[in-house]
């Protein structure tokens, strides 16, 4: 991957530190670049905007698509600070997104970070027939994995709303 994708994915990784000091914030950040500019950026807000929707990549297709005035983001990469759940591999399929790069992968997080153990978002992206959307992981993936609770960890039960 390239410096630029370090950038970007470092302004992932501030948005979702940014999430962990905001009350009712979430420690997931997501950048989305269209020709070397943000057009989206968000942390997850899913707690604070009382909305299950919410989530970091979410909040920021929204914003994207405010700027952009359109649903397409054609052309644009994603930066997630973990590997998109369903919901935002959907939308970042729906939504026409090239490029998807995430840090945190699945195995170096805590499980109530995923809908199902054994189900894999990435699987959407081939059932979608979408060979031209890529999908790398593993930028960045230390310092991402240390925003999240890890496998082993045992997490608040307030905290676990997936499990």
């Amino acid at each position: 991957m390239s410096k630029q994708d370090q950038i970007f994915m470092r302004r992932a990784i501030s948005l979702a530190k940014q999430g962990v000091r905001t009350p009712k914030g979430g420690p997931i950040g997501c950048v989305i670049v269209l020709n070397g500019k943000v057009i989206g950026e968000g942390y997850n807000e899913v707690e604070k905007l009382c909305d299950p929707t919410a989530h970091a990549e979410i909040v920021s297709m929204r914003r994207a698509g405010k700027l952009l005035h359109s649903s397409q983001f054609k052309g644009a990469t994603l930066y997630s600070t973990l590997q998109p759940c369903g919901m935002c591999t959907m939308a970042s399929i729906w939504s026409g997104i090239s490029r998807i790069v995430y840090g945190a992968e699945r195995h170096q997080v805590h499980q109530m970070y995923f809908e199902d153990r054994h189900f894999n978002a990435i699987d959407f992206i081939r059932d979608a027939f979408r060979k031209d959307l890529q999908v790398e992981g593993g930028l960045c993936d230390r310092e991402c994995a240390a925003l999240y609770y890890g496998p082993n960890d045992v997490p608040p039960l307030d905290e676990q709303a997936n499990i």
